[in-house]
């Protein structure tokens, strides 16, 4: 305020009436100012900005000053010339409520080929659910890595059904276990055999190879036979009238069968839970099977990360699969050969048959190994058929994959067995990894020459019945291994652990069973007449057998299916 001059403050009238100004004009300020020009306006009009700070210009000379940002306002003159109004104008040329330019089109070049797996816009609630969906599974992504890191092993057993928890032997609460055995322990063991082993015995008769199934494919396949009069026999080690001869003979310390050699060898690959009984008597340890175990029967997708169906009645199932594979296994075997009566006959005959009993062709050789100074291993290994080649001759095992829908493989045979046959191996591979790995130790054990697999797959999927040949490949075992990755040295390593170990127990009866939810095995120590009561699978009567509908050929060779005393059903393992 300038000094010397006053403020008026003006008179203020009095309103006797009530609150506010009294009615009529108010007067005037002396000093006020007359001849304004008003300027009247509407709502709708704009009257611009008086300081527009949002717009920046990056100016250095306003920088440098009091306003640091760079920011010029953008000042506008309210007087109505025609000065003023062409700059307003100007100014509202670019003013825009809404951008009106049309949406710039997509280029569909190579790099939008790669980028068609993005999601489309979504509305804001939308994208809110769409990152917690997200995040739940990236939690649990972690849990399951964190779980498994825990638990030490492969990983397939989370990826299983209820079913495949089921342990093969039920521990009884007398049991006392005495050891268990992470198969991380297994991976570090080597053990070197003498090679080749000492040949004891054979026994049995051996049919020729029909060469003539090397050339079967998808399009000239062969209907799989079944074969109702011909024996099988899968005797267990203390029950074999020659292993008991040789035990009597001292001509080891070590007794067992190259199936549960084999079990024991590729232990580290299995996922189902299995058991094998051992007995110490004296010095000498028999390593057997029960009657009617899981090591009589093929597993189907053990390794694969696909669940199969829980339900024993569905044809899918882990349980149902296995009767199935084993009896393509037990036909494909003998359908592969030369019936023309030629055999090849060895020193004695089949020791489980009896006379005149029509047996399937197999040959049994009772080999010998030396594992220490002190101790030798004696297994009865089996080879399935012969071929003459040249003058050579050369001993074969016969075994069959089988296909029961590809969907669960999502590999489909027929159509890629021809030109991607080494993808259908690797499937196979890897969804039965532990088979795979039992038939080729078995052949090592054996010295077979040739380990023939053939490829069997179901008429229809829905149809577990009927089935075809659709092509048969060889391999040499020990190539086959190095392919696997199945090292012979690691293998006999896994037997002399379990045998040094066994060796230090005192005289009893003992059962080694595979952990069905873990990566181990556990020894129990079991009563002396553990497992002598159990159910011993038998056929039923014609009339009495589960018959498959429809086709008549169906009957013939198909499992006879019974209920034992605990309502469990169980199917006789011989044809």
């Amino acid at each position: 305020m300038v000094e010397g001059s006053a403020f008026e403050v003006g008179a203020v009238p009095f309103n006797p009436d009530g609150w506010g100004p009294p009615d009529g004009p108010l007067p005037l300020l002396s000093n006020h100012p007359t001849h304004v020009p008003f300027a009247p306006f509407s709502r709708s009009e704009k009257l611009g900005r008086i300081a527009d700070w949002t717009r920046t210009y990056n100016n250095p000379s306003a920088r440098a000053s009091n306003n640091p940002r760079g920011d010029i306002p953008s000042v506008f003159d309210f007087a109505l010339d025609e000065s003023s109004a062409a700059a307003a104008a100007d100014d509202d040329s670019t003013f825009r409520l809404v951008d009106g330019k049309p949406p710039p089109r997509p280029k569909f070049g190579p790099k939008w080929r790669f980028q068609q797996h993005r999601p489309l816009p979504q509305r804001r609630d939308e994208e809110v659910e769409a990152r917690k969906r997200e995040a739940e599974k990236e939690r649990a992504r972690r849990d399951r890595l964190y779980n498994l890191n825990r638990s030490g092993g492969t990983g397939l057993q989370q990826r299983r059904e209820a079913a495949a928890f089921k342990s093969s032997v039920d521990i009884q609460p007398e049991w006392a276990m005495l050891d268990q055995i992470p198969f991380s322990t297994f991976s570090k063991l080597s053990f070197s055999v003498p090679d080749p082993p000492e040949d004891l015995l054979l026994c049995g008769a051996l049919e020729f190879y029909d060469r003539s199934f090397d050339r079967v494919n998808p399009k000239n396949d062969r209907r799989l036979e079944r074969f109702k009069n011909r024996n099988f026999f899968k005797v267990t080690t203390t029950d074999d009238p020659v292993i008991r001869r040789l035990a009597n003979e001292d001509k080891a310390t070590v007794f067992a069968t190259d199936s549960i050699l084999s079990t024991l060898m590729c232990a580290p690959r299995s996922v189902y839970s299995w058991d094998i009984v051992i007995q110490r008597v004296g010095n000498k340890l028999f390593f057997d099977k029960r009657d009617g175990s899981q090591l009589d029967l093929l597993s189907v997708n053990e390794t694969s990360q696909e669940p199969l169906p829980e339900a024993k009645e569905d044809i899918n199932s882990a349980y149902s699969l296995s009767v199935e594979a084993t009896y393509i296994n037990q036909n494909f075997s003998q359908q592969v050969l030369v019936r023309d009566g030629n055999k090849v006959t060895f020193e004695e005959p089949n020791p489980f048959a009896a006379e005149g009993e029509e047996v399937a062709s197999v040959a049994y050789r009772y080999r010998r190994w030396k594992l220490d100074d002190e101790m030798y291993l004696v297994a009865r290994c089996e080879v399935h058929s012969v071929s003459d080649a040249k003058g050579q001759r050369s001993f074969l095992t016969l075994n069959a994959l089988n296909e029961f829908d590809p969907k669960y493989s999502g590999v489909d045979w027929r159509q890629k067995l021809e030109t991607q046959r080494g993808a259908v191996l690797a499937t196979e591979l890897k969804n039965n990894a532990n088979k795979l790995a039992k038939w080729t130790a078995q052949a090592l054990l054996a010295s077979a020459d040739v380990m023939k697999l053939g490829y069997v797959s179901r008429v229809h999927p829905r149809d577990h019945y009927n089935h075809v040949i659709l092509s048969v490949v060889g391999y040499k075992p020990r190539e086959f291994a190095t392919q696997i990755n199945l090292n012979t040295s690691n293998m006999w390593g896994i037997v002399k652990s379990i045998v040094d170990l066994c060796m230090k127990l005192n005289e009893g009866k003992y059962v080694l069973v595979k952990d069905p939810s873990k990566p181990q095995v556990r020894i129990y120590e079991v009563p002396a007449d553990a497992f002598e009561n159990d159910y011993v699978e038998e056929p039923l009567p014609e009339e009495e057998q589960v018959q498959p509908p429809a086709e008549e050929d169906t009957a013939a060779g198909e499992p006879a299916v019974a209920e034992n005393e605990e309502g469990e059903k169980v199917v006789d393992a011989e044809v």
